[in-house]
Formats: C-alpha cells, structure tokens, sequence
C-alpha cells in the first residue's frame, strides 16, 4: 500500500505580514498531482490542517476545495487535528465527509477506533490520534499525572488493544501530532511543554508498522518507522535550510516500509543574510537571494540611516531586519532580544524572579510557576475549542 504522508499546512498563516493563501493553494494542487500521478493509495495529514482555531473564511474555502479534490480522485484520506485546530470545528461534519472517503479524527475516545483500508495483501488500520492537550484528555485516559508522555501512551495502549483483536497479518499506521524526542523544533511550532517537558519518547509508539508524525516543521527520520514530514512552506526564517517535501511511503504485505521524499513546490524561498549593509549591498555572491524572501542582520557598529530602504533597492522582498553591532570585547552588550532567544516562558519567568529578588526561585516555586504556565496554555486550548 502507498501512502503520502503529509501534515502542517496551516491554511490561513502569513509569512511575516505577508499572505501564504496562494503558495498553499498551489502546494494543495501540487499534493492532488503526486496522488494522481504516483498512485497513491491513502493520503496522511497528521495535524495543523489550520494555523488557528478559528480561521479566515478564505482558508476554510481552500480546505473545502482540497477536500473536493481529494474525494474525486477516490483516494481515502485519513487527516487529525492538531495543537493549533479547534478539533471541534475541523471535526464537524466528520460522519458525513467520512461516506466520501475523507476521514477526520479529531475525538480522543476514538483512538482505538481504525480506519480499515484494504490492498491486495489484505487490511491495513490506520489509527488517528489527534493532538492531546494532557490537562484536557486526562479524565479520558484515566491519567493521574498528566503529561504528554502519559497520555499517548495510554492512546497507544488502546491502539495495540485494538490491533490485537485484527485478523494475523494486518498492518498498522498512526498518525499523532506531538513532539517526538530526538525531533529537531524550529522558531515556527508553538510551545506545548507540560510539566516542563515536552517531547515523549519515540518507544511510545512501539507496536506498529508506521508512524506519520505532525507538529515539527522539518521533515525528519526518527526511526525507519517514525517518521516527520514537516510543513509544506517556511514559516519562519528559521526554516530558511529546510528542504520541503512529503514522504511516499511504500508498506509491503509484511509491513516493512520503504520511504521516498517527494519535494514540494519553493513559491519564493526565504535566506538569511548577515553582514554590514554597505558589504550586503555589494556582495555579488548575495545576488542568488536578490528573489528570496530575506532576513538581514546588519552587524553595523551604528545603525544606518533607513535601512530597510536601502536593502529593499537590492533585495524587494526584505522583510526583517534584525540589529546585531559589532562590538569590541569590552563592548559585551546583549540586546534584550538576544538574551531571550531559545529561553522557554519558565526560564523567563525565573530569570524575572532573579532579578527582582535576587535569588531564583527554589523548587516549590518552579513548581507553582510550572503549573500556571500549563493552566493558562490548556485554558486557552479550551476557549480556543469553544464556539
């Protein structure tokens, strides 16, 4: 059976101000083309259909139209909503979509509830595990601790249950969205660490034959069998080195699986460029970013006069510039910026502790503070869920 495997779409998003809705819908072409043309037999979409829980009318529209794409061609679709969907909205009307081969999951209680296909070499379920919020789905789960780890594990547990009351020989797939340990993150996936962690092990989803990731924005290879395939575009300029693309993914009647990256389509590839501006300005060998989306850092000792300006003569899709003087070693000032690059809210949070008080929080007070970043995330999954 072959399988395109495919998630992060985040129908809706723009790319520093400016909007993606006609790069997404050519990628929505692109993605029905190999479908078509590779004789794909299911298409996997692991989450992120949307970039927000209640999105523009105009992504909503393109979404229909994927849909409609999809369902002509007759090839089942199997698509779970992620950290950034409303799973109530992405899954209304699932009961009806479903008799037309598009099959959303967007219910936790239905973890262990398969979608059966079927090729020649008998059936493959394929199970949907959307995005699981812990603080949420731990009633559901009978968790007493909720975190990431624990929640999937007891979705995977009713997975395998499942699996084991299938006829010998059936296959297995999973799609979830989640953080999976070993995966490498970009500045573009919003935070989802509880309890101050966020990623879970990838042995969690031991027990089946293939696993399609969602939530991480580059396409990556955790094991033969885990694998991401990251977001179609860039989204961030942290993502300038990514190469975009889906993965074909062959399962044989026994379950091994072979995987082909399939390259999506580059509308207008974002760089980073750095340097001061009168060197960026002349440097021929910056002539193959003349097209690209840019982010500049001008490490000018003095900040040039209108220089957006002056680089968009050069570079007209200049879309941020980022401050970083050079300075001399007894000059060691760090923009604010800078010093909370990589730092998580907590590590903030702490550091704001320290600074007021001078003495950082112990651990009871890490805990507290750990506990109130995690409240305020779920209560606004929840209100973003709520009509």
């Amino acid at each position: 059976m072959r399988l395109l495997h495919t998630s992060d779409w985040h129908l809706g998003r723009s790319f520093h101000r400016v909007g993606m809705l006609g790069a997404q819908a050519e990628f929505i072409g692109h993605l029905v083309t190999t479908v078509r043309e590779r004789d794909v037999d299911a298409v996997l979409v692991a989450g992120d259909v949307y970039d927000r829980a209640v999105p523009p009318l105009a992504a909503v529209e393109l979404f229909d139209d994927a849909l409609h794409r999809l369902a002509d061609l007759g090839v089942p679709t199997v698509m779970i909503s992620g950290n950034h969907d409303s799973a109530r909205r992405l899954g209304v009307g699932a009961g009806l979509i479903g008799r037309a081969g598009i099959h959303l999951r967007t219910e936790p209680s239905a973890c262990g509830t398969p979608v059966l296909l079927r090729d020649a070499s008998g059936d493959v379920a394929v199970y949907g595990l959307p995005y699981l919020e812990p603080a949420l789905v731990k009633d559901e789960f009978a968790v007493d601790k909720p975190g990431h780890e624990a929640v999937l594990a007891a979705a995977m547990d009713r997975v395998r249950a499942d699996l084991a009351t299938r006829a010998p020989g059936t296959r297995s797939v999973v799609l979830a969205h989640a953080f999976v340990t070993g995966g490498e993150a970009s500045d573009s996936e919003r935070d989802i660490t509880v309890g101050g962690v966020a990623s879970v092990p990838a042995g969690v989803f031991d027990g089946v034959d293939y696993v399609a990731l969602g939530h991480l924005h580059g396409c990556q290879t955790l094991t033969d069998r885990v694998r991401y395939s990251g977001s179609p575009l860039a989204y961030s300029f942290s993502e300038a080195e990514h190469r975009k693309s889906m993965w074909l993914v062959d399962l044989d009647a026994d379950g091994a699986v072979t995987a082909e990256r399939v390259d999506c389509p580059v509308p207008r590839a974002p760089a980073r460029i750095r340097g001061r501006l009168d060197d960026l300005l002349a440097d021929p060998a910056l002539a193959r970013h003349e097209e690209a989306w840019i982010e500049a850092t001008l490490t000018d000792p003095v900040r040039p006069h209108d220089p957006m300006a002056r680089l968009t003569e050069r570079f007209p899709h200049a879309l941020s510039l980022v401050f970083e003087p050079e300075r001399t070693p007894d000059e060691p000032r760090v923009s604010y910026s800078r010093r909370l690059a990589d730092r998580s809210d907590q590590e903030i949070a702490e550091d704001f502790v320290t600074h007021v008080r001078g003495a950082g929080p112990d651990a009871a007070e890490r805990a507290v503070l750990r506990d109130a970043f995690d409240a305020v995330r779920a209560d606004r999954t929840l209100r973003e869920a709520t009509p």
